[in-house]
């Protein structure tokens, strides 16, 4: 049976058909995750949920623990994870309330570690194509099939946060062509292609941003009201892509992403980060 993680917000876990549900927590070498992992099965996969920013939203987006996170998806045998994400527009076009099924990113984040390897250990995973192609395809299809309005790719920006953008730098972000804003996708995407995790993103429009003269700036109360109408269309997207990663033929697409990504001599690994690491190095490196 396929796995597919689901990560975004609390609560995504409590849908209709979700059977055989069960909570686990996972240690990991980067510390706890955002919280409790939450498994069910479901359309033919297990689905495992975990809150981005932990349950009642404790974590803000430079705390929270991606390493851990994607870690203990990969410790629990997910090959797929789908991140629902709520994201400020960047065009006219993507108006509040629509979705955007990414195909790219542009990391402006800085305080976050966005790598499994180091102290020793190198590696360098390829990552022109930072979304999955088969699950964004999938995404794409379940999202028009529960009547979402769907913008077909498009570059979200991730900032640090957790401020909102400043009119000047949200005109810029326009300049680059990027469709979306958010603060949660990176280091995220980047450590499930370290971790051979096929990855996607769901993005949800919350607001304009502040670059829009004909809209208010972007405030708390806006977000949330949107984010609270968007749980219910999650919900529906996530369980219209199960039986579609159901149904994929063969291993999820990234499974086998650092092969020839290891720099590091396995001679002078030293055995401490060895065995850290383990999750990730023995299917690449002799024994």
């Amino acid at each position: 049976m396929a796995r597919v993680g689901v990560i975004g917000g609390s609560g995504l876990y409590e849908m209709d058909g979700l059977v055989n549900v069960r909570e686990v927590r996972v240690d990991t070498p980067f510390g706890a995750p955002s919280d409790a992992l939450v498994v069910g099965e479901l359309g033919g996969v297990e689905l495992v949920f975990l809150p981005r920013h932990g349950r009642g939203h404790r974590l803000n987006p430079s705390e929270i623990p991606f390493r851990a996170n994607i870690w203990a998806m990969k410790s629990l045998g997910v090959g797929w994870i789908v991140s629902l994400s709520a994201v400020g527009s960047l065009r006219e076009e993507i108006v509040p309330g629509h979705v955007v099924i990414v195909d790219q990113f542009i990391d402006k984040t800085f305080r976050r570690a966005s790598t499994f390897f180091e102290g020793g250990v190198v590696a360098h995973v390829a990552f022109g194509d930072p979304v999955c192609s088969a699950l964004r395809g999938y995404l794409l299809q379940a999202a028009r099939s529960v009547g979402a309005t769907v913008h077909d790719g498009g570059t979200y920006v991730c900032m640090e946060g957790p401020q909102f953008s400043t009119k000047a730098e949200s005109e810029l972000h326009r300049q680059w062509g990027a469709s979306v804003i958010g603060m949660t996708n990176m280091p995220e995407a980047k450590l499930a292609r370290e971790a051979e995790i096929s990855y996607a993103t769901v993005a949800f429009a919350t607001d304009y941003d502040c670059w829009h003269t004909g809209h208010d700036a972007v405030t708390v109360e806006q977000v949330v009201a949107v984010i609270q109408k968007n749980v219910e269309l999650g919900k529906r997207i996530v369980a219209a892509v199960a039986p579609l990663v159901a149904a994929h033929g063969g291993p999820a697409p990234h499974h086998d992403a650092l092969r020839n990504s290891i720099m590091t001599n396995p001679a002078v690994i030293d055995p401490v980060q060895r065995t850290r690491l383990a999750l990730l190095l023995d299917k690449h490196l002799p024994k």
